[in-house]
């Protein structure tokens, strides 16, 4: 059926026609006249429609050009020829074009400054839709749960197997519940993830989930725990026995000389012992907040290891054990004088106290690719080697019962440590069960003062 809009303007020229001339009195024209306009008008609309669907047929395929993202210059048709109506649609189409334009532009700098700030910070997130799925993460996520798999599209549960942290996302996204958590991922390098999830909030639905990993913060808690331990437990028991034995001189034992004398003489043992282990917590703490200013000169090491062992010597003898230093009188390195004197005197010290009666400790020094090696030899009872790697820690003991009897604070080596590498070198140690131990240490030797002329 025609529409009615093509009918009217089609006929009302064939009609007023026919009625005019009906008017005048030509009958017998009236007919072929209103037929002859009634044909032309038909033809007329036919062209006028036939040019409109041309016209809107173009601007549609502009339109879809722009759509698609490329631009468009027009189909080449004069402006003059175009209707009215359809150039009108036209601009108030490229307008609302160049709107959308401008308006994307904006989103897409918005888009990639978030996603520059996201995949900057050093914490991981994602972002979940209602359902729990995760739809969005930074790179820091990746690095910290150690996956190469695709995290976009799975649930919680698939990404890390704990049920604590997929209830967390879930009371989120439907309750609106903010929950903090900390879990533990075993592996290769295990690592301590601190969690909090919040629902995205502002009416969208949706979970946000920011992951801290706090492994490094957990270790130094756990050394500063074992720290405060081992400091009470150390000075708990010179102080227990101080007071033990002045409580029973004052309680009459001071009025028998021979146990009187026995008492004080332990008293005093324990006070230097307590002194020592003062000394040594504070030397050590100085070295670690680089506090200590050492002064780096050329050092003599033959000096040095003999002032050393002059210090032991008396131990030494009591126990009939030899030292023996080998070191050349040319052997010169660059370190801070008295902290190399400290050094090989713990090591000395360690060597003459863990070697049965009758043994030798050795210290031989040499020179190797630049550097002068020293290395402290001796016949003791030699350490197991699930102790080596540990060995250097403050308080830790091989033999826990054994040390305290012999006197040790058990932060000598800790101290030689840190000494060693305040100037630049390094200590290390080889030892096997009963077949004694060498502790090493290397440090930059000293250059020639005719290198350093020329």
């Amino acid at each position: 059926m025609i529409p009615r809009l093509f009918l009217i303007p089609l006929l009302a020229p064939a009609l007023a026609t026919l009625v005019l001339f009906l008017l005048l009195g030509w009958e017998r024209d009236a007919l072929f006249v209103s037929l002859a306009t009634l044909a032309s008008s038909a033809l007329t609309q036919v062209a006028a429609r036939g040019a409109l669907k041309r016209q809107l047929l173009s601007l549609a395929r502009q339109v879809r050009t722009r759509t698609e993202g490329a631009s468009s210059s027009g189909t080449g048709e004069d402006a003059q020829d175009r209707l009215e109506e359809v150039a009108n649609l036209q601009g108030a189409i490229d307008a609302l074009h160049q709107q959308l334009t401008t308006r994307n532009a904006g989103l897409n700098q918005e888009t990639r400054t978030l996603t520059a700030v996201l995949d900057g910070m050093a914490e991981g997130l994602w972002i979940t839709n209602a359902e729990g799925t995760v739809v969005r993460h930074n790179d820091a996520l990746r690095d910290m749960l150690q996956t190469v798999g695709n995290i976009n599209g799975q649930r919680p549960l698939a990404l890390l197997r704990n049920e604590a942290l997929n209830e967390a996302v879930t009371r989120a996204c439907r309750e609106g519940a903010s929950t903090r958590l900390e879990l533990t991922l075993e592996g290769l390098f295990s690592r301590t993830l601190a969690i909090r999830v919040t629902p995205l909030g502002r009416d969208l639905p949706g979970s946000a989930a920011v992951f801290h990993d706090v492994t490094e913060l957990r270790r130094l808690e756990k050394i500063r725990k074992d720290f405060v331990a081992n400091v009470s437990h150390e000075l708990r028991t010179p102080i227990t026995a101080i007071r033990g034995y002045a409580e029973t001189l004052q309680g009459g034992a001071l009025q028998d000389p021979k146990v009187a004398t026995k008492m004080v003489d332990i008293i005093h043992r324990q006070s230097e012992r307590l002194s020592e282990l003062v000394e040594d917590l504070l030397e050590l703490s100085r070295l670690e907040s680089r506090e200590v200013k050492l002064q780096v000169t050329d050092v003599p090491l033959a000096v040095a290891a003999t002032r050393a062992a002059e210090v032991v010597r008396h131990k030494a003898q009591g126990k009939k054990i030899t030292v023996e230093l080998n070191i050349p009188p040319g052997l010169i390195g660059r370190g801070d004088e008295r902290g190399l004197e400290q050094v090989l005197l713990n090591l000395l010290d360690n060597a003459v106290k863990y070697t049965p009666e009758g043994g030798r400790v050795t210290v031989l020094g040499v020179q190797e690719d630049g550097r002068c090696v020293v290395h402290v030899r001796d016949t003791g009872v030699g350490i197991e080697p699930k102790h080596l790697a540990r060995i250097f820690e403050r308080f830790y003991r091989v033999d826990k019962g054994r040390s305290r009897d012999m006197g040790g604070t058990g932060l000598g080596l800790s101290i030689v440590k840190h000494l060693m590498s305040a100037m630049g070198g390094e200590v290390r140690v080889e030892s096997q069960p009963n077949e004694g131990s060498t502790f090493t240490i290397f440090l930059p030797a000293a250059v020639p003062s005719a290198a350093v002329a020329g």
